[in-house]
């Protein structure tokens, strides 16, 4: 471990794997020998629980967030903490050497060798896999407990210059409560998804609701940015063959997983699932080939005009674009492909609704309203695509909690 430390530059850039990828022991390590530095930017993406160098804020490191969580709230407290507006097929290329953030370090999360002598990068390849395509170092934690998964994430030993040994548990994504608004919001997105569908979604109780509901349809595939715990219970039901898939027919293609240890286990040398970089899975070339797309995300809150905030609540930063633009985008290219957007329809107990005459002042915008297709909220479904201003405010208020409609005339 001294020796992969000792690489890393004071006033470095570094990088580490994020998701269930974190690589703890080297976290830790570095929390530990701090003193080595007087100052590090260290660079991540969604982080589910905080890290040990976020109880060092500027002493000596800094964050550069390209999706941010709560998990940083300490490092946002004490003003250690900066956000990269981007979405996720962006990453590869801000923090490659010609792009405005170079990585000098990279620190990945493997598995430990295949028979060939290969490593893998396990549940989490999306960025990792570009990152270290041009990081000068590279140091990699060999965990027993990572999955070996097939793709672009398996590497040869030469493309790491240190190896470190780790043994902790992978960072898990709790399995999110499912309550009776979310099964209403899901009952009514299944609908939209027919036979030989091939399905995207993000992270959160709703996607998790939707896949466990899709057992009694045939011939789904999945193209996605991450795989979650539903997704195995899908598979099991024989719900899943990709055979309506143009690229990757027959496989789960996918860049990272992100659950709990049944998800990686049935990830572990499964020949059904191929992992990809994000200039694969987020891909605007990519993406417009898989006709029949369904992308299921979420957000904040929705403007009658069909404008999407999933990154703020009020003036709080919660959360970024993640890939939801990115399949926005493509899903408009695609002829016979949908984008959802679902979510309950009141926040706060039910004392605020998600549905806004428009989004404040300073609001992000996530996803702009020319894009948005499908709303679903427990009340019903907003057909928004080629839908004037006012047809769209009619459509959405139809959909707003009853006890907020009279608001939104």
């Amino acid at each position: 471990m001294a020796t992969a430390l000792d690489a890393i530059a004071d006033n470095a850039r570094v990088y580490f794997a994020s998701g269930s990828s974190v690589p703890l022991d080297v976290l830790g390590a570095m929390a530990v020998e701090r003193h080595r530095w007087s100052a590090l930017e260290v660079v991540t993406e969604y982080l589910v629980e905080p890290i040990p160098l976020f109880d060092h804020p500027n002493e000596p490191f800094r964050l550069l967030s390209l999706q941010p969580s709560r998990a940083a709230a300490s490092m946002a407290k004490a003003g250690a903490m900066d956000v990269i507006p981007s979405s996720l097929r962006q990453w590869g290329d801000l923090l490659a050497r010609r792009g405005p953030i170079p990585i000098d370090v990279a620190i990945i999360h493997v598995s430990p060798p295949g028979p060939d002598g290969r490593f893998s990068l396990g549940v989490g390849v999306a960025t990792p896999i570009e990152v270290i395509a041009e990081a000068p170092i590279v140091i990699a934690q060999v965990n027993p407990r990572m999955p070996y998964t097939f793709g672009a994430g398996e590497i040869e030993r030469d493309e790491v210059d240190f190896f470190v040994e780790g043994d902790h548990p992978l960072v898990e994504l709790p399995t999110p409560n499912i309550d009776d608004v979310t099964r209403q919001i899901a009952a009514r997105v299944i609908e939209l998804i027919p036979d030989g569908s091939i399905l995207q979604f993000g992270i959160g109780a709703l996607p998790e609701a939707v896949l466990g509901s899709l057992s009694s349809r045939r011939h789904l595939g999945i193209h996605s940015g991450m795989l979650g715990d539903s997704a195995v219970t899908l598979h099991a039901s024989g719900a899943i063959d990709g055979s309506t898939k143009p690229l990757w027919p027959g496989k789960i293609s996918v860049g990272l997983g992100f659950g709990t240890r049944p998800l990686f286990d049935f990830m572990h040398r499964n020949p059904e699932i191929v992992m990809l970089p994000a200039s694969l899975t987020h891909g605007s070339d990519v993406l417009r080939r898989m006709v029949g797309l369904v992308a299921i995300n979420s957000a904040i809150e929705i403007a009658l005009d069909g404008s999407v905030n999933a990154e703020m609540a009020g003036e709080r930063l919660l959360s970024g674009p993640g890939g939801q633009p990115d399949y926005a985008i493509a899903v408009s290219q695609s002829p016979g492909s949908r984008s959802v957007i679902a979510f309950p329809s009141t926040a706060a107990g039910g004392s605020t609704s998600r549905i806004v005459r428009q989004l404040a002042a300073g609001t992000t915008v996530t996803v702009p309203r020319y894009l948005v297709d499908t709303v679903v909220t427990e009340h019903g479904v907003a057909e928004l695509w080629g839908r004037s201003l006012t047809q769209r405010a009619t459509a959405l208020r139809a959909i707003a909690d009853p006890s907020f409609r009279s608001g939104l005339a």
